[in-house]
């Protein structure tokens, strides 16, 4: 999947998890700079993605995630 498609897609799941509307993902974001991003967030995050996507990610695979732009590049990789 094109990571342009996966990040419509990826910022319509954070608005969901986060429940703000307004919220828009960039590459560089990290959990710091969302407001209410944390472990239990986090976790919801991962389930959501893993639903939309059809994709597992294993914990090696999450941990490995620097930001938001690491993540569209794994779910496009993974849905490939």
């Amino acid at each position: 999947m094109e990571k342009e498609t996966v990040k419509r897609r990826l910022n319509v799941v954070f608005q969901d998890v986060f429940d703000e509307s307004s919220l828009e993902i960039k590459d560089d974001m990290t959990a710091a700079d969302v407001e209410g991003w944390d472990s239990i967030s986090h976790i919801n995050l991962i389930v959501a993605v893993e639903k939309e996507f059809r994709i597992r990610l294993t914990t090696a695979e999450v941990r490995g995630l620097n930001n938001v732009g690491d993540f569209i590049a794994l779910i496009a990789l993974k849905t490939t």
